[in-house]
């Protein structure tokens, strides 16, 4: 690779040129740095809550309806009788979502 500045060879896929320190263009073809997704955070749901949102961020969470695991929430608690324990100690443990984040889904109505 020939840096367009000073002529000069340079390695190929170099961000800058060692010997005059100019910006070299980036190639069409060149790889793309991996950029991971960010980390999901397990919160209580501060748009989706009946009680203490606690259901709502677990769907968020899961990427499921909520309205599951509101269902296997009652469930958990008439069967098992866990889950109102569980339900709980989530609402203490898990800080509430922040808020003034926009709703993907929000319809405005005028």
């Amino acid at each position: 690779m020939i840096c367009p500045n000073c002529q000069k060879d340079i390695a190929s896929g170099s961000k800058f040129c060692y010997n005059c320190g100019a910006a070299q263009p980036q190639a069409a073809d060149a790889p793309r740095a991996y950029q991971p997704a960010p980390r999901k955070r397990l919160v209580r749901s501060s748009t989706d809550s009946k009680i203490a949102g606690v259901c709502g961020g677990l769907a968020d969470y899961f990427d499921i309806d909520p309205m599951i695991v509101r269902i296997l929430w009652v469930v958990l608690v008439v069967c098992g009788g866990t889950g109102l324990l569980a339900y709980i100690i989530l609402w203490i443990v898990l800080p509430l979502a922040p808020t003034g984040v926009p709703v993907p889904n929000a319809t405005i109505v005028s």
